[in-house]
Order: structure tokens, then sequence, then C-alpha cells
């Protein structure tokens, strides 16, 4: 397997790892110790030099988004709670790979000048 493969993986288990936690209860600190794992791979492993911008207004974007949409998907009825959670599993998966791949980025600002 290469390692490029295992990043992929690591991004694909995340995300169904936070989508299946919001339907099924799951004991919450193996999610979110799994997610954060998760999370720290495909910030060091998945994302290039070349794609470090346009991941992290995606993933910024998503955070925010998330934590301004988590509260009111809480008010849909039958399907609320559990899309909530998603989003919740989604900004824990997520959050690690944007630290590390903007301390990458700033490393990498920081040796260039």
């Amino acid at each position: 397997m290469k390692f490029e493969e295992i990043g992929s993986y690591a991004f694909i288990v995340g995300v169904l790892i936070a989508i299946i936690a919001g339907f099924v209860t799951i004991d919450a600190q193996l999610v979110t110790e799994a997610l954060v794992v998760l999370g720290i791979i495909v910030g060091l492993i998945n994302v290039t030099e070349k794609e470090t911008q346009q991941f992290l207004v995606a993933t910024v974007s998503l955070v925010i988004v998330s934590s301004l949409a988590g509260t009111g998907f809480a008010a849909v009825p039958v399907i609320g709670a559990q899309l909530q959670k998603i989003l919740m599993g989604i900004m824990t998966f997520v959050t690690p790979a944007v630290i590390i791949v903007a301390l990458k980025q700033i490393y990498s600002i920081a040796r260039a000048a």
C-alpha cells in the first residue's frame, strides 16, 4: 500500500465514522479519539503544498458553517439531532487536519523568508 493511499483511506474512514456516529450510539470518547487521529493523518499525508490554499478555504468554511448550522439542524424534526451529530463529527475530524496543514504552510512561509 502506498503512503498516499493511507491518507485517502483515512479520509474515507473519518467521514464514514462521523456519519455512522450520527445515527448509532457509540462511545463518544472512542469516536472523538479516532476522528482526531484520522484528521491528523489526513493533514500530514493527504494535502500537498499545491492544494493547501484550497484545502484551508474549504475546510475552514466547512467548520464555520457546521458550527453555525449545527444548532439550526437540531430543530429539524426526526433527523435534526442526527444531522447535528454528523456535523460535529465532521468538525472533529477536519479540525486537526486544518491545524496540521496551516502549521505546515506557516513553516513553509517562514522557511522561505
